[in-house]
């Protein structure tokens, strides 16, 4: 391991909530608390829009993630934190996360509304997310809070339960969870790419579980980031990031598997209109740099821990040591891809090489983890690549002016790719 663990599943710091959740793309507040006692929780339900549909809890699954059906509802399957390697702290909650099917709309709706029915003892949390499917991808999950808009129409919805609860503690029981979608409200304009310069750490953990319930392998490919807000589901790049050392000569598209490093709500990707926590701060700023760098916070965490290193991402073995060749924890260049448009690619076999040219002949300047999600400006004619699924000439053009085979390509959305 290259330092002590900073990720740890999010605790709800809330003290009250409307009774009426709205899922969307803005501002987002924490999980449903605790009632006095432990009382049932009953959010009354939103007033009747265009699609009203309940949440199938029925169904759990190998993408949910320490979850078990009960016959009074959703709960935990263990209520005891996830062990986080060798010298780490180990989280103060346990937590788990189902992931409901995606459904499709009768229309595109540019709101979703829902409502919960759960019962939530004393220091257990329940929370419901949603995100929508654009033509450019998916809209990051947002915690469901009072009503804001999405940023264009979406024609799919997706949502995800997360419970949590103290070590050794009762867990929340969900019953029911209503939505409704709604296809007045006003659409903003679209929001394009954005890149910072952050801190990166190495995850190691091999053998342990992320917060999407993948297994960590030796070498693996993919980067952690401090918020749930990115998080792709698992066995998906649905939420990827390229990742580029500071000088250029080296990047890695990586999918987005787990939360940290030291904070689980902090976004800082976003403009501070949306921005979950710590809103004072610059867009682009990492609570964790700030801490470090200028004691923001008390030199503190969410957690309340002292920051020992500014990080903002986490990168897997293979992404740090192969993609990007690191030797150290480093600044590196970060695009948040979701947060762009325009054509992408889905790297269906990986990690596969990035080349300058359309030939293997060209020199490489980095690799595309299987199940990322690569942006593609054009295609050219180059070098015959037989892949797992075609053989062809093409090559594509990324944003970045680097080059990959369509061989290894195994779906294109996002619009029509040109020629270049």
């Amino acid at each position: 391991m290259s330092r002590p663990r900073c990720r740890i599943p999010s605790v709800a710091l809330v003290a009250t909530l409307a009774l009426l959740l709205t899922a969307a793309l803005l501002p987002a507040a924490g999980p449903v608390p605790a009632a006095p006692g432990g009382a049932p929780i009953t959010l009354v339900a939103a007033a009747p829009g265009d699609e009203r549909w309940s949440a199938d809890l029925t169904t759990v699954d190998g993408d949910d993630v320490n979850v078990r059906r009960t016959a009074a509802g959703l709960r935990l399957r263990e209520a005891r934190p996830a062990r986080r390697g060798a010298g780490s702290p180990h989280s103060a909650v346990a937590e788990g996360m189902l992931l409901t099917a995606p459904r499709t709309l009768a229309r595109p709706a540019t709101r979703v509304r829902a409502t919960i029915d759960a019962a939530v003892p004393s220091g257990a949390t329940a929370e419901v997310q949603v995100r929508g499917a654009r033509a450019t991808g998916w809209t990051e999950w947002r915690a469901a809070t009072a009503g804001t808009a999405f940023d264009r129409p979406v024609t799919r919805v997706q949502t995800r339960v997360v419970l949590t609860a103290p070590a050794g503690g009762a867990t929340a029981t969900v019953r029911r969870v209503q939505l409704t979608a709604d296809a007045n409200a006003a659409v903003s304009a679209a929001t394009p790419g954005r890149t910072y310069r952050v801190y990166a750490t190495r995850i190691g953990l091999v053998g342990e579980l992320t917060a999407n319930g993948r297994t960590v392998q030796p070498r693996d490919h993919f980067a952690a980031l401090p918020s749930r807000r990115g998080l792709s589901p698992l066995n998906t790049g649905d939420y990827t990031v390229r990742v580029c050392t500071t000088n250029g000569s080296r990047c890695e598209y990586a999918p987005v598997w787990d939360v940290g490093p030291w904070n689980t709500r902090d976004d800082y990707w976003n403009p501070s209109s949306v921005r979950e926590n710590w809103k004072n701060l610059p867009q682009g700023r990492p609570e964790a740099q700030a801490a470090y760098q200028s004691g923001y916070n008390g030199g503190r965490d969410q957690f309340g821990r002292t920051v020992l290193n500014p990080a903002g991402i986490d990168l897997a073995d293979g992404t740090f040591w192969d993609g990007l060749r690191l030797t150290t924890n480093a600044w590196v260049d970060v695009a948040y891809l979701w947060t762009g448009g325009g054509p992408r690619g889905v790297v269906g076999d990986g990690p596969l090489n990035i080349r300058t040219g359309a030939s293997t002949a060209y020199q490489t300047r980095g690799l595309a983890a299987r199940l990322a999600h690569v942006p593609i400006q054009c295609y050219v004619t180059g070098q015959s690549v037989a892949g797992p699924y075609r053989t062809t000439t093409r090559w594509n053009r990324l944003a970045s002016g680097q080059y990959v085979s369509h061989a290894y390509i195994s779906s294109v959305y996002g619009g029509g790719v040109p020629a270049c």
